[in-house]
């Protein structure tokens, strides 16, 4: 309403100024026509007799040709043009008017080339005159006129942040809050002209260049329609970051950034309990398997800041090793660490290591993950899945280690993949040794972690730089996410408060559908789904689902002391015997090389995958259940 009001205040101010110059053209004619001296009387009273007729006409023509719509601030050279036709048609169609009344008695030739002039003159000349005195007093610094969203605490900030850097190239020039408040008022200075809702309205009316958005405790919802109405204003826009990072007590104009996708999927703040992580972690050797990996680099940053002991970083490739290596000694919070490059499946060298270092807490994040590329690679997934975390388990409980971290998946919850049941063999290993060793042993299950090697956003990212397509398998599938930072911190946090044997589920929130991931990504870049980039839908793919799940059904339900993390207890205990007789057979499958005897020990731990050559209808399985593809 404030907007409209506005609106129509200018509008109407505009058309009184523009009535009022006619009659003072129409007059300046008369005059100038006889020299800026004596005008005869009968001319006079010609001129003002046929002045309403005059008003009238030209006025319904200015009307026309849309004269109130533009703003005198932003007076522009179409404006001009427009004037210009406004007075032409205007004056011709009076002049035809006259002739048909009275053959244009009293009306000198000249008059109407000089009443053109007038006209441009008086109705050009005030809005170019607003106009530079408007860019005299705004813009003097040249920047970038700047509507902020947000009359919080965040946007008084950065208000005063913008007024007191005149050099950072942005000019506030107004302010939109929800809150009924706050309309009305001025903040630094700086009109509150409207909600968010007016976004796309003020952006034309007041000419704005940049959106700024300074609502770092904006939910999910709030956020995604905020950048709708950026979007429908087809202005850039750049957010302050999150709560979490606003610690310092300011908010810096070098700290806006671009609206991430992480933004636009709404993860809460995490809120950790620090002190009980640092007494739980604080000088203690705490060893990551897969310390090169997505989750397990992430892991080691989130490790520093608890000040351990020492930190062992152990990886089968080399080049992810230097990295996080390099990565930490150039932190803020560099440990004293040692970095050892061997695979996990490797039981002497690791059992050695072990032995050496005697770790107080174990991170077993070494995997493969990748879902499609082991449907063929049974293999490669049971040996490194499974006998990977069975050699880390027992050289956890021989070395006398305190506690043992499983970085499990959803995709272990009636597994459709290799992949999956790999993950709950590897579950079930660590259920095993929970039963038989002084160790602590615990599983941490989450769903997909945004921007992880292989995953889905990178490589939509890279089709979007390509121009294009950005290809989905269905259009209805989706997806947990969180971002590696939320997952990290969580397994820490379910690291100090397990007592050994839990498995513990990580609240991911609610699932997002691949296709608004993608949509939505298209858009942060600029441009918009389906006219300047195709979405093309590429099939499912074998081992993939519509939708993930968190529990099995059988699977009890608790809360935890943090709100963020619950537990999945099993409905009954594990078969005795069973994991340690499937491993002995796992490994003689694997000496004889034989893909079949080991999917048969794979379907006997793990009952609810079966493998594709079983399956009634494969092909139809596949078009019922499926996932983006690289989504991990």
């Amino acid at each position: 309403m404030k907007v409209w009001f506005q609106r129509v205040r200018s509008r109407l101010l505009v058309f009184v100024h523009d009535m009022l110059m006619i009659p003072a053209a129409w007059g300046l004619a008369y005059w100038m026509r006889f020299n800026l001296a004596y005008v005869p009387p009968e001319f006079i009273e010609e001129a003002i007799s046929a002045l309403p007729l005059v008003v009238v006409v030209v006025g319904s023509v200015y009307w026309a040709f849309g004269l109130y719509r533009g703003v005198w601030r932003f007076a522009s050279i179409n404006d001009l043009v427009r004037i210009a036709l406004a007075v032409l048609v205007g004056t011709t169609l009076l002049l035809f008017v006259f002739f048909a009344l009275n053959r244009m008695a009293y009306i000198p030739r000249s008059l109407p080339v000089l009443f053109v002039i007038f006209q441009i003159i008086l109705l050009a000349g005030p809005r170019l005159f607003y106009r530079w005195l408007k860019d005299r007093r705004l813009d003097f610094s040249g920047g970038q006129r700047v509507l902020i969203v947000g009359a919080g605490r965040a946007g008084e900030m950065l208000v005063r942040d913008l007024l007191r850097n005149r050099r950072s190239g942005y000019v506030p020039v107004g302010i939109v809050d929800d809150k009924p408040r706050r309309q009305g008022g001025v903040l630094h200075g700086v009109p509150i002209r409207g909600t968010s809702a007016d976004i796309p309205e003020l952006v034309e009316l007041y000419g704005i260049d940049l959106i700024l958005l300074a609502t770092p405790s904006a939910s999910l919802r709030e956020i995604q329609r905020l950048v709708e109405l950026c979007e429908a204003a087809d202005r850039p826009f750049r957010t302050v970051p999150q709560l979490t990072d606003l610690m310092t007590g300011q908010v810096a104009i070098n700290q806006l950034r671009p609206v991430s996708i992480e933004d636009l999927l709404g993860r809460r703040p995490v809120t950790l309990d620090w002190d009980g992580i640092r007494t739980g972690l604080a000088d203690r050797v705490v060893l990551v398997s897969g310390a090169g990996g997505s989750i397990g680099s992430e892991l080691c940053r989130q490790l520093c800041r608890c000040h351990p002991q020492r930190l062992i970083l152990l990886d089968h490739g080399e080049y992810n090793l230097y990295r996080i290596e390099m990565d930490l000694l150039d932190g803020p919070h560099p440990p004293a660490l040692s970095r050892h490059l061997i695979d996990v499946t490797h039981a002497a060298s690791v059992a050695a290591l072990f032995a050496r270092v005697r770790p107080d807490v174990v991170f077993h994040a070494a995997a493969y993950k990748h879902v499609p590329l082991l449907e063929d690679q049974i293999q490669a997934a049971l040996h490194n899945n499974v006998l990977g975390t069975q050699v880390i388990a027992e050289a956890a409980a021989a070395s006398g280690c305190e506690r043992f971290v499983l970085i499990s998946t959803d995709k272990a919850v009636n597994p459709s993949n290799v992949m999956g049941a790999s993950k709950r063999f590897a579950e079930l290993i660590c259920q095993d040794m929970q039963a038989r060793s002084d160790c602590r042993f615990m599983t941490v299950r989450f769903g997909n972690v945004l921007g992880s090697a292989g995953s889905v956003v990178p490589r939509f990212q890279q089709q979007i730089e390509r121009g294009g397509p950005v290809t989905v398998t269905h259009p209805e599938i989706e997806r947990f996410f969180m971002t590696i930072p939320e997952a990290c911190q969580l397994i820490m946090q379910a690291a100090v408060i397990g007592r050994g044997g839990e498995t513990f589920v990580l609240d991911m929130g609610d699932p997002v559908k691949i296709r608004y991931l993608a949509e939505q990504m298209i858009r942060l870049s600029g441009r918009e789904p389906g006219r300047d980039i195709a979405i093309e839908y590429s099939g499912l793919r074998p081992g993939e689902k519509l939708y993930e799940e968190l529990f099995y059904p059988s699977e009890g339900f608790a809360d935890t002391p943090h709100p963020r993390i619950h537990i999945a207890h099993a409905a009954a205990p594990l078969v005795d015997g069973l994991v340690s007789e499937a491993l002995s057979e796992l490994r003689a499958a694997m000496l004889a090389q034989d893909d079949v005897a080991a999917a048969v020990v794979l379907e006997r731990v793990v009952p609810a995958w079966r493998p594709r050559a079983e399956r009634p209808d494969d092909r139809g399985m596949i078009n019922e259940q499926a996932v983006a593809p690289g989504v991990l």
